[in-house]
């Protein structure tokens, strides 16, 4: 009886065990999720203000002399030097944080971004400075653009590499969910600086556009803390533990030599997922203020709905791509682009606020309905060893096909040749991003993110190659 009695007991505190390192575990899941969200929420809301402000006053306040249209575009090229540093950013950060780890090289991206971002808030116009003021607001976006390069793979594969198998698309939505209230957050500030200063075109060019700019520096603050309640991910320990006893070379460069081909796609894939937000976010801005006539805080309104779109559609496609694979998600929706990009800008040439809001919410739908899955998606594809460069640098790839180049192109193929070229501008990337989908495997069934064997791309069998 006294055995039978010792073994219940034991019994019983095994069952406790377990039960309180499973708690544990999704607590700290928890935890990663909330960090993960709220570091890219802020990353984010740096990274667009400049974005609407480039739409809104960025001709005018720093590139006066040029005349509407060619300001318009030196605006929205500035804007695009961010994306020519995000690879950059992607393959020195993902140096550090395949090296030495995802939680302390994320801090310093944070960091970067939020300086850059007060810095450009309190920058002198062209009319106070000269050239010297469209020169550094050049740079202070270049470091803007590298500090996001690092920003986004490091936040993924810190949920990714936490997620229990068959959940990580779920839980790899919470820092894809940070880029649709980032850009809300943007909007509302600016909305709300519009109201207070009395919807005065000469405040706002003054000094009201530098509001939101000044004030990341409090949400900053609200990331360190969020980003310094977490660990390591295990999968970088256990993989940190194998490579201190083995040769470590450049993560960079082993990712060129085993895995250039899922890079080089994995920038094809994204390329419409970036064109789709940043066309609705940067360029459709400008589009119905200046050449439509829509007011400006009908527009700026119309981004916070349209913000809660991205932000449904990214949590729709994450679960559903733990369901139907990530794959068959990303394919359906560039399908869906193709036909969205032909039939939209002919109903905003009616310049209805309502069909405005329709064309920028169907932009929004299905840049989240794509991006929900690539958040599980490339982090999948590439090894434990060089995953945080081979992602952000793929990732980022796509930011300049997509994110740079359409915005830039947009005005003037609108000029040239009607609206309607913007439209089959995206329709092009829509049908490589399916073509590039194709190339890859499935990566729903991996059950552990800490290995050495990877999908890779497809042979013309449907066979993967190492």
């Amino acid at each position: 009886m006294a055995g039978l009695r010792h073994y219940r007991q034991a019994l019983q505190e095994g069952t406790r065990l377990v039960s309180h390192t499973r708690q544990a575990g999704r607590s700290s899941l928890r935890r990663v999720a909330i960090a993960g969200f709220v570091g890219t929420t802020i990353e984010y809301y740096d990274f667009f203000i400049y974005g609407t402000a480039a739409a809104l006053v960025f001709a005018d306040v720093f590139f006066p002399a040029l005349g509407d249209v060619a300001g318009s575009v030196a605006s929205f090229a500035t804007s695009a030097v961010a994306f020519v540093a995000r690879p950059l950013g992607a393959i020195v950060f993902g140096h550090y944080g395949d090296r030495w780890g995802r939680k302390g090289t994320l801090i310093t991206t944070l960091l970067m971004m939020g300086l850059s971002t007060v810095a450009i808030g309190l920058l002198p116009s062209a009319e106070a400075i000269g050239v010297a003021a469209p020169v550094a607001l050049i740079v202070l976006r270049f470091v803007q653009g590298l500090a996001l390069g690092g920003e986004w793979a490091g936040a993924n594969l810190l949920t990714a590499e936490y997620a229990p198998h068959g959940r990580r698309g779920f839980y790899a939505v919470f820092p894809q969910l940070g880029g649709a209230t980032g850009f809300a957050l943007s909007s509302a500030t600016f909305l709300a600086t519009d109201i207070i200063i009395g919807n005065s075109d000469e405040a706002f060019l003054s000094y009201g556009w530098r509001v939101p700019f000044i004030a990341g520096a409090v949400l900053v603050l609200l990331g360190l803390w969020a980003r310094g309640t977490i660990d390591e991910t295990p999968v970088f320990r256990a993989a940190n533990k194998e490579m201190l006893s083995t040769s470590r070379g450049s993560p960079f460069a082993g990712v060129v030599r085993e895995q250039w081909r899922a890079v080089l796609l994995c920038g094809g894939v994204t390329g419409v997922v970036f064109a789709l937000f940043y066309i609705g976010a940067t360029y459709l801005t400008t589009y119905g203020t200046a050449t439509l006539g829509i007011e400006r805080q009908v527009v700026l309104s119309l981004g916070i709905v349209a913000a809660a779109v991205v932000a449904l559609f990214v949590f729709l496609g994450g679960r559903l791509s733990d369901r139907y694979g990530r794959r068959n998600i990303i394919i359906v929706t560039g399908g869906l682009a193709l036909v969205w990009s032909m039939g939209v800008f002919p109903l905003l040439t009616t310049g209805s606020p309502l069909l405005f809001g329709f064309g920028l919410a169907g932009a929004f739908a299905l840049n989240g309905l794509a991006f929900g899955p690539v958040g599980a998606f490339l982090p999948e594809l590439f090894a434990t060893r060089y995953r945080y460069t081979g992602a952000g640098v793929g990732f980022n790839l796509g930011g300049i096909i997509g994110g740079a180049v359409p915005p830039l192109l947009a005005p003037v193929l609108a000029d040239s040749f009607g609206a309607v070229a913007v439209g089959a501008m995206i329709a092009v990337l829509a049908v490589t991003s399916v073509v590039c989908t194709w190339a890859l495997t499935e990566t729903s069934h991996r059950r552990s993110l800490h290995d050495r064997h990877v999908p890779g791309v497809r042979k013309a069998s449907g066979q993967p190659v190492p």
